[in-house]
């Protein structure tokens, strides 16, 4: 018999089969069973929103409207941001650029597509 692996989340081990992916039923979360042996050969591949892997020098495109602390200006969904840098910074933000009018910005991959 095959056993499932626990959920990556809360490591329940009462997993279960939903077509392709894994449901863990005490906390909901869903998976890929091949994301997560490929997530541990890989783990510093920074994605996009959509998936791209992003890599040093890429020009992006913001998806998301998002409030500057420090700045009563907005960055608007449409922004294109060029030749930013993968780099670990403050509370999960892992992308670091310059932005035209506000100057350089630590950005979470979560908010951008790959231009």
């Amino acid at each position: 018999m095959d056993e499932l692996a626990p959920c990556p989340k809360c490591q329940c081990v009462n997993t279960y089969e939903m077509g392709a992916l894994l449901v863990c039923p005490e906390c909901a979360h869903e998976w890929i069973a091949q994301e997560e042996a490929s997530d541990e050969v890989v783990d510093d591949v920074i994605r996009d929103a959509v998936g791209n892997i992003l890599q040093d020098g890429d020009t992006v495109t913001i998806i998301k409207d998002m409030k500057v602390k420090g700045s009563s200006n907005t960055l608007k969904v449409g922004t294109r941001v060029r030749n930013i840098r993968l780099t670990p910074g403050p509370g999960g933000h892992d992308v670091e650029a310059r932005v035209e009018g506000f100057g350089d910005l630590y950005l979470k991959s979560s908010i951008m597509k790959k231009a």
